[in-house]
């Protein structure tokens, strides 16, 4: 298969080119809007093409399918472009900005006939993917409760336009808190959402600090660094979102999913299982996991896809999960 990639940030060069290549797919050109960081990609790889602009890459190129690794208020258009240009799409996380945007996207899927899938690792961790199969398997019964946690203590990117909000459309919510809020929704079989509480705001990213994620720019912090929220589903479900890039917690992070079910319970990071056999109480871990990276099983995943009928699955999760992020934004 051949690949184009448009955006050559560090997801590109860490997590989408080197797995294209280890999973056997022929990237043959890359897209930057400035050249010189693509001309450089381009030599690191050995990839044979540059473009400033999707257009000519899309004009010039026979390809396959498209990875869009740029910022989030772009994916709209250099995803429907792509689709509308016949190739299959992975684009990074958070799928938009909005849910009129994930709903334009996947309407371009539809028409162009075409599989768009959405970077969200985590789904593939190992040990996701087990507690996936015990949920299928009915281990947990009705899951009925959610708690999905992104919390740094002093975590703003120090790079790139992650304070942005012109280019992000958002902070701590589309940043990392997009990654747990989909992670519970897809453990839960993306539950239709009925009603949603949620407050975003700005608390310590507007003045200097300590970061442990390199500088950012206090004094044009655009973007919220807090966002929390409450959201009920049409099956009676309910889930907590508590998403911070600064937050005075003990841990340097927390990234969890945890979840309660009517035959037993989980939390994900690291993999317990909370039951009750035999009247007595078990906690159960697995003594063994093989561990993957879940970027190149993201990768693998992605293109084994692409030879098979279309997939609108995940293009119809974003837009639930981005009707959830919609209503908490306009709750301020």
């Amino acid at each position: 298969m051949k690949i184009g990639i448009i955006g050559t940030g560090g997801i590109a060069t860490n997590a989408h080119i080197p797995h294209y290549i280890a999973a056997g797919a022929d990237v043959v050109a890359v897209m930057n809007r400035t050249r010189e960081r693509g001309e450089a990609v381009a030599r690191q790889f050995g990839i044979e093409r540059v473009y400033d602009t999707v257009a000519d890459m899309l004009a010039n190129e026979q390809l396959d399918a498209v990875s869009v690794c740029t910022p989030n208020a772009l994916h709209k258009d250099h995803v429907i472009q792509a689709l509308d240009a016949g190739c299959h799409v992975l684009c990074e996380k958070p799928p938009a900005i909005s849910e009129r945007e994930a709903d334009e996207m996947l309407q371009a899927a539809k028409r162009a006939g075409r599989t768009l899938n959405y970077g969200f690792h985590f789904r593939h961790r190992t040990d996701t993917q087990l507690l996936k199969r015990l949920i299928d398997s009915n281990e947990l019964g009705h899951i009925y409760a959610a708690t999905a946690l992104a919390l740094r203590r002093r975590g703003i990117p120090g790079w790139g336009v992650f304070t942005d909000k012109e280019l992000q459309g958002g902070g701590a919510l589309l940043d990392i808190g997009v990654h747990m809020l989909d992670l519970a929704l897809y453990l839960m079989d993306y539950p239709k959402p009925v009603d949603v509480v949620g407050h975003v705001g700005q608390y310590l990213g507007t003045r200097p600090g300590v970061g442990l994620m390199g500088d950012w720019d206090a004094d044009n912090f655009s973007v919220e660094d807090t966002a929390r929220a409450m959201v009920t589903f049409e099956n009676g479900a309910s889930l907590f979102l508590d998403a911070s890039f600064m937050a005075n917690i003990g841990p340097k992070d927390t990234m969890n999913v945890e979840l309660r079910g009517t035959a037993g319970g989980a939390s994900l990071f690291p993999l317990t299982i909370h039951t009750e056999e035999h009247g007595a109480l078990f906690d159960k871990t697995p003594a063994h996991l093989t561990l993957q990276d879940p970027y190149a099983t993201q990768i693998r995943s992605f293109l084994e896809a692409c030879r098979h009928e279309p997939s609108y699955e995940q293009a119809e999760q974003a837009v639930l999960l981005h009707q959830i992020i919609d209503r908490i934004y306009s709750q301020g």
